[in-house]
This record gives structure tokens, C-alpha cells and sequence, in this order.
């Protein structure tokens, strides 16, 4: 049954650094419709929301900048060492991510491929929403050395970040496909651009609807 009438929704995950957002790019450079998880989560928190202000009422001013906005770094420190208050984040956040992410679903017209870059799919329970999920894999090592050379962490910092997520294993375990990326952007784009052709795109007269498609391994 197709997540949403009329459209084919796919869900793309994948751990931090994994490369979840090139794929997105390459795949609405396609043509598809992309709602990024992340984006909303910004959106949802941002000054003068709701949002925003049931994290402060949780985890106190201490969390904004001096201009109002959310301390993303200072939030960040707190729930990464703290299990519960990470679960009190979500609470506050998921929710409101879903209802958003739903409405742009919704609002895709007919014929859509939209795809729902969500980094937490599997911890939140989601992948049965979908049409299809799209997992981008890279070994830990792979992406122990991305995180720390992104967000400029230490290895403990970043081992605790990584530990924070499903591990590898359990998003392997929900993927429809899976998209290797711990080789050149080249070889990503092959992959997409494979994905796209067999699987998505209607043009191509392949079935994009109905049942686990089963998983399409890297090239």
C-alpha cells in the first residue's frame, strides 16, 4: 500500500556523515520532491514557535543565544551525555516534524516521488510509513573520520554522537536499498542514478508500487 495515494514516498536514512543529503540533491536533481527532517526540525524550533519554547521551559534559557535563537552546540551538549534528556527533546521536536513533514507530503500532486530525508527513521519506528527505504551506508571507520573532520570533535565527542543512533546493523535490516558511499562521488552518483532509473522513475515502466521491492546492493 503506497504511504501516501497517488504518490511514491520514500523514506532515505542513514547514520551521521553518511552522505544522506548529497543523495537527496542528486535525487531531486531527478526530479523528485525532497523534505528533509532536519530542515523542519530547524523550522519547528525556530524564534517566536511553540517549539522553542518548550525546549527553553525543559532545559532553561541557557539554551539561546544572546540573539534569541536556539543554541544548537549547548543543546547539544546536554542531550548527547543524557539519555533522558534526549528522549525529552524528541518528544518535543518528532512530533511536530511528522505533522509538518505529512502536510508537504500531502501537498505533493499527483505522480510525486517524494522522499523524506528523516536521520532518525529507524530509532523513531517510521519505516513502515514508506513506499520504500533508501539507506546510505558507510563503514564506522568511514564515518567516525567524517564526523570528527565536519563538526570538528574529538573522537570520544564524536564516538558519543555515533553511539546516539541506531546502530548499522538495524538500518541495514529495514532497507529496501541500500546506497554504498564510502567511495568516490562518482560511484554515489551511479547508484542514485541506478536507484532512480529501476526503481523510481515512472517513465521507465518499472513497478513503484506494492510490497518490499527487495534490497538493490551497490554496484
Amino acid at each position: 500500500m503506497s504511504a501516501a495515494p497517488g504518490r511514491l514516498v520514500i523514506g532515505l536514512t542513514g547514520g551521521i556523515a553518511s552522505g544522506k543529503s548529497t543523495v537527496a540533491d542528486l535525487l531531486a536533481a531527478r526530479g523528485a520532491i525532497v523534505i528533509d527532517a532536519d530542515l523542519l526540525a530547524r523550522e519547528v524550533v525556530a524564534p517566536g514557535t511553540a517549539g522553542l519554547a518548550a525546549v527553553v521551559e525543559r532545559f532553561g534559557p541557557g539554551v539561546l543565544t544572546a540573539d534569541g535563537d536556539l543554541d544548537r552546540p549547548a543543546l547539544g551538549r546536554l542531550v548527547f551525555a543524557d539519555l533522558a534528556a534526549r528522549r525529552d527533546l524528541e518528544a518535543i521536536i518528532h512530533p511536530a516534524v511528522r505533522a509538518r513533514a505529512a502536510a508537504l507530503t500531502a501537498a505533493a500532486p499527483d505522480g510525486a516521488i517524494v522522499v523524506q530525508v528523516i536521520p532518525l527513521l529507524v530509532e523513531t519506528g517510521q519505516q513502515g510509513a514508506f513506499d520504500l527505504v533508501v539507506v546510505v551506508d558507510v563503514t564506522p571507520e568511514v564515518q567516525l573520520a567524517r564526523v570528527r573532520a565536519r563538526d570538528g570533535l574529538g573522537e570520544p565527542e564524536a564516538r558519543a554522537r555515533l553511539a546516539a543512533q541506531a546502530g548499522r546493523d538495524a538500518r541495514l535490516a529495514v532497507a529496501d536499498v541500500v546506497i554504498s558511499n564510502d567511495g568516490s562521488p562518482a560511484r554515489l552518483e551511479e547508484q542514485v542514478e541506478r536507484l532512480w532509473r529501476e526503481r523510481l522513475d515512472p517513465r521507465a515502466g518499472n513497478s513503484r508500487r506494492g510490497g518490499c521491492p527487495g534490497r538493490m546492493p551497490a554496484p
